[in-house]
């Protein structure tokens, strides 16, 4: 969309009677006992084409706004209590016990009980969304405030479906829930206007800290004219791409906020052999099927120019998944931008130029594979583009293709493809390079298997301590004997860059400290909304 043709779409979308006022993103028009305006206005994208059900997968990525969850995240990462007072797990990690606050309230006023909580966890289970609690042998209420959650097997990362699954009231959660739900969170959803905005006001009912503004709206617009809504004063957050984020907006501060974000590039990880997944699709990919392939991609890209020449400097190279995290292994990073080893890794390998045409062949085979992003993504582009440059002189040719999610679908399981994943859950990593994952939607897309790593997944997800869990999950990355998923073992993968997300805010709003936000879906930036505050 063209800034002009953009800019005429904002001023359209602000003369709707439910958006009384176009000034500095806010309504102008009254204010909060406090001097705050009593509407905020935010184009930070987000919207969820299923809803707002979080039985089907809704806030797993943090912050569901409408409802609560049993804990939180601090700034800092740190678990703490939201519904719960408290949570203990018994001596064989299989039964965890969550005593609940008494003062929370749906916002119809029906009591939080144990009973809703259980029945969250027990739909939520049985759904098949994309919250993972199939770990769940059953939900009790054991009495009006107390729940025990019972597992088929010890699982270490469960706590993190206490943080991220949003409690939903066993009375009122049917078919059309997804589109008007009814929470315990700090707003509720008053009209949701599909591909255009999406209206919340204050829950009175919320038991926490207060939310300064009475309602908020947010817009769904898309690159070119959430800039020039936010040039035109006419929200107070927009979030912006790193290619847009240098731009000067008056009245508007940039505020970069560290993410563990990711972009990568999946290999296939098995031969083309004729095989078939069980919907038919193929599976295998003869070139990038040799680990040499994949190493040698891994050291000849320049990660720091990805960074500087595409992120604008935004982020930061990627070494795996999980960087920054404390379950990182930093001994499974590799040194970027090292093509002399590269080549001789191919080398090596048998990979040669025989006939001089700059592509390296091996037994009649070129090293040659395609390398497919999602056409609307303009980063994701970028990082394609880049790398095919920065691959082409260690005689490895990659062909970047832009095409519809429709044909990723199709070509996940024989096609390189440009994925983004980033979560505060150990479980994502695990679901990436489990075999038991392997062909499950975009899990493991590329059907990597190794027993030894395998091991190691399955006894971090299954430890009942943390920091046996955390030594396992270091040890898939690369363990004592050099063996692991990362790029200096299997290079099941070449991670790119780690992410900022980039929000031009008013200068009138104080968001607080921002916090380490995970994958881009949803509105992780509004996870400490109640603390937000006008300070103009």
């Amino acid at each position: 969309m063209g800034l002009r043709r953009a800019v005429t779409a904002v001023a359209a979308l602000c003369t709707a009677s439910v958006l009384a006022a176009c000034t500095a993103g806010v309504d102008s028009a009254s204010t909060t006992d406090g001097g705050a305006p009593k509407e905020l206005r935010l184009a930070i994208g987000g919207e969820s084409e299923d809803g707002y059900d979080p039985t089907l997968g809704w806030g797993r990525y943090g912050s569901p706004l409408f409802q609560s969850t049993l804990l939180a995240r601090d700034p800092d990462l740190n678990v703490v209590n939201d519904l719960a007072t408290k949570h203990s797990v018994s001596a064989d990690g299989k039964v965890w016990t969550v005593d609940l606050r008494t003062d929370a309230k749906f916002s119809d006023g029906r009591p939080v009980t144990a009973d809703d909580v259980a029945y969250t966890f027990t739909t939520a289970s049985k759904s098949g969304g994309l919250t993972d609690v199939t770990a769940l042998a059953k939900a009790v209420a054991v009495d009006k405030d107390t729940v025990e959650l019972h597992l088929t097997r010890p699982q270490s990362t469960f706590i993190n479906r206490l943080v991220s699954l949003g409690i939903v009231p066993k009375h009122a959660h049917g078919k059309d829930y997804a589109r008007k739900p009814i929470g315990s969170g700090p707003f509720t959803l008053v009209q949701w206007d599909e591909g255009q905005q999406l209206i919340v006001q204050r829950n009175d009912n919320y038991y926490g800290t207060r939310p300064a503004f009475e309602r908020v709206v947010f817009t769904f617009t898309g690159e070119d004219a959430t800039l020039a809504a936010a040039k035109a004063g006419q929200v107070s957050m927009a979030a912006v791409p790193s290619g847009l984020a240098k731009t000067t907006v008056n009245g508007m501060k940039l505020v970069p906020v560290r993410s563990v974000d990711n972009r990568g590039i999946l290999f296939p990880y098995v031969a083309d052999t004729g095989r078939k997944s069980k919907d038919g699709l193929p599976i295998g990919n003869t070139v990038t099927a040799d680990r040499a392939i994949r190493q040698a991609v891994n050291h000849a890209v320049n990660r720091d120019a990805l960074v500087d020449g595409v992120l604008e400097g935004f982020g930061s190279p990627a070494t795996g998944p999980v960087d920054g995290m404390p379950w990182y292994e930093p001994s499974s990073a590799i040194q970027s931008s090292d093509p002399a080893k590269a080549k001789a890794l191919l080398e090596a390998a048998g990979w040669t130029d025989g006939n001089g045409d700059g592509i390296r062949e091996r037994n009649g085979v070129k090293a040659s594979f395609d390398l497919l992003y999602p056409a609307d993504d303009t980063l994701r582009q970028g990082l394609a583009l880049s790398v095919v440059d920065m691959i082409k002189p260690i005689g490895v040719q990659i062909v970047a293709k832009g095409v519809s999610w429709d044909v990723i679908d199709k070509r996940k399981h024989a096609d390189a493809i440009l994925f983004g994943w980033g979560s505060h859950d150990p479980t994502e990593m695990y679901n990436l390079y489990s075999s038991t994952q392997a062909g499950t939607g975009y899990w493991n897309a590329g059907y990597y298997a190794n027993p030894t790593v395998q091991k190691n997944l399955d006894a971090a997800l299954s430890a009942t301590d943390q920091n046996q869990a955390t030594k396992y999950w270091k040890a898939a990355q690369r363990d004592a004997s050099g063996t692991g998923f990362g790029p200096s073992g299997d290079a099941a993968w070449a991670w790119l860059v780690n992410l900022q997300h980039t929000y031009f805010v008013s200068d009138c709003l104080d968001i607080g400290p921002p916090r380490m936000e995970p994958h881009g879906h949803g509105w992780p930036v509004t996870a400490g909304i109640t603390g937000w505050r006008w300070s103009c």
